[in-house]
């Protein structure tokens, strides 16, 4: 399914830019809503999967965004 596809690599992408379950709320939704969908496609409740993997990523882009601000108001380091 195509939403479980795209959703996963919302999820990366938002753990590559530093977000992590401990620090970023919408990173833990995301976790929670990919594992919700995959326990509905297991049962066979695509509707259901479908709109969990919607929101997997929904939130996962959120963290994306969060993380990414975050490194951009960051103090730039200096070199040694």
């Amino acid at each position: 399914m195509q939403e479980m596809s795209d959703a996963r690599q919302a999820i990366a992408a938002a753990g590559a830019a530093g977000a992590t379950p401990a620090t970023s709320p919408d990173f833990y939704a995301a976790q929670a809503a990919i594992g919700r969908a995959e326990t509905h496609l297991q049962a066979q409740e695509f509707t259901r999967a479908r709109f969990a993997a919607m929101q997997a990523k929904s939130h996962a882009a959120a963290a994306l965004a969060k993380a990414n601000s975050q490194h951009a108001e960051a103090p730039p380091t200096q070199p040694h």
